[in-house]
């Protein structure tokens, strides 16, 4: 079954509802503890921070920007008002500008929680999840009871590919609140990274339990119990997911690659057929389609899927190999030769292909060229019972009976299946050139 990432996405909705609250309360603290002043330098200073207060108020972060930049020119130790700049820079997505901002507010006021928070969010909107830990981490101290600020500091573990340590994160903010959907969703596909799927499905069954139309819980469930191979259940989450996303292709893409591993066929091309609809011409689709006609023996059907494929990569040497096995299979040995030929000049190393070559070589009564092909797979491992049994018998067909009788024996004497037809065979064959040979030296 295909992986799909969700963190990211979560994660981002997550992090613009406490973005967006956080400055809000800030705006009305700054507002109300300044103490009025009769100075005019320091009455134009509040005027700036009130009029400020009201662009943000009002969304109309230009002019708050320019406002808070103001004052700030003249009052560069305000940590509130490097705050709200920041947030502003934020909301006009600007997170290059808001990250120094932050910084100076918690420079001046190393207590400012939602300053931390605001700072490790910023960082991980510009991709330096291992930076944004410690800033979150300090914003967590200092509200120990806050669920969304243990969550956050998971966020930026996992992001940082420290998936054990963002799992014990998020079960510390579980505990301060278990029915947080975000708390439990990102838990759910952490413990999926850590392939624990058992402890995933339990947080996903918990989050349909809390929002049973959850499309996000449906769709982690559905990978949880494919993880814990249980093709049929997770099929039906997965049909529980498209009934609110019915236009996810590449969730319609993973449910066909849970009914082909499970060996429905039509279920799963027909799956793969809308998705199509949606995105033609994806490579994992068209993967899923060829294997899926490939286990109904479909080949004339296969066999233009792997073509496209291969049209899509032509330097990959997987699709000649498939393509010359599906001629192969169809017994159109001609066209089987010329594939996997080129397989093979794309990749010498291929066991499996030179494997393939030989049997079609062979069908075809090219023994000459069955023999260089056994005796390149030779080269790298010991020839398997089968292939004993042909070099013998293209030596023997092609009329060397010395190298056909020496073949035969070496057969003979790794074989240990007398009940075999080609033990048979090659015992009678034996026993034929043995005495033809005597007969000529007499």
């Amino acid at each position: 079954m295909m992986q799909r990432t969700f963190g990211q996405g979560l994660v981002c909705g997550a992090l613009l509802v406490f973005l967006g609250a956080a400055p809000g309360i800030f705006a009305q603290v700054v507002g109300t503890s300044r103490k009025r002043v009769e100075d005019p330098e320091a009455a134009a200073q509040q005027k700036l921070l009130t009029d400020a207060k009201a662009a943000l108020d009002a969304k109309n972060y230009a002019a708050a920007a320019q406002k808070y930049e103001g004052y700030l020119a003249r009052q560069p130790n305000d940590a509130y008002a490097h705050f709200q700049l920041g947030y502003t820079y934020t909301a006009m997505q600007r997170p290059a500008d808001a990250k120094p901002e932050y910084e100076k507010a918690v420079a001046l006021d190393p207590k400012m929680a939602p300053a931390y928070s605001n700072l490790g969010v910023t960082l991980l909107d510009l991709n330096q999840a291992s930076a944004a830990v410690e800033p979150l981490e300090k914003a967590a101290a200092l509200t120990p009871t806050d669920a969304r600020a243990q969550f956050l500091v998971g966020v930026a573990l996992e992001q940082s590919g420290k998936i054990p340590q963002a799992i014990e994160q998020y079960q510390a903010a579980e505990k301060l609140d278990s029915r947080d959907a975000d708390i439990l969703e990102a838990l759910g596909h952490a413990l999926l990274a850590a392939n624990r799927p058992g402890d995933a499905e339990s947080e996903f069954r918990a989050l349909i339990a809390l929002q049973p139309d959850s499309a996000a819980a449906h769709l982690g469930l559905a990978q949880a119990l494919m993880a814990e191979k249980n093709p049929a259940a997770a099929a039906a989450q997965m049909d529980d997911y498209l009934k609110s996303r019915p236009n996810d292709a590449q969730a319609r893409v993973e449910r066909a690659s849970i009914l082909i591993d499970a060996g429905k066929y039509d279920d799963g091309i027909a799956e793969l057929d809308r998705a199509a609809a949606i995105r033609p011409d994806d490579p994992n689709a068209l993967n899923l389609r060829a294997q899926a006609y490939a286990g109904e023996k479909k080949y004339d059907a296969e066999i233009p899927v792997l073509r496209k494929l291969a049209a899509l990569a032509p330097h990959d040497p997987q699709y000649p190999a498939a393509l010359g096995r599906a001629y192969l299979l169809k017994k159109d040995y001609p066209d089987a030769i010329d594939e996997l030929i080129v397989a093979y000049k794309m990749d010498p190393g291929s066991t499996g292909v030179l494997g393939d070559l030989v049997t079609a070589e062979y069908s075809k009564g090219n023994y000459q060229a069955t023999l260089q092909a056994l005796n390149l797979l030779a080269q790298r491992k010991p020839l398997p019972l089968q292939g004993l049994f042909l070099r013998a018998s293209c030596y023997d067909k092609l009329g060397a009976a010395v190298q056909a009788l020496d073949a035969y024996q070496q057969f003979l004497q790794v074989n240990k299946d007398l009940n075999s037809d080609m033990y048979f065979e090659a015992a009678a064959r034996a026993r034929f050139l043995k005495h033809e040979l005597q007969e000529k030296k007499r």
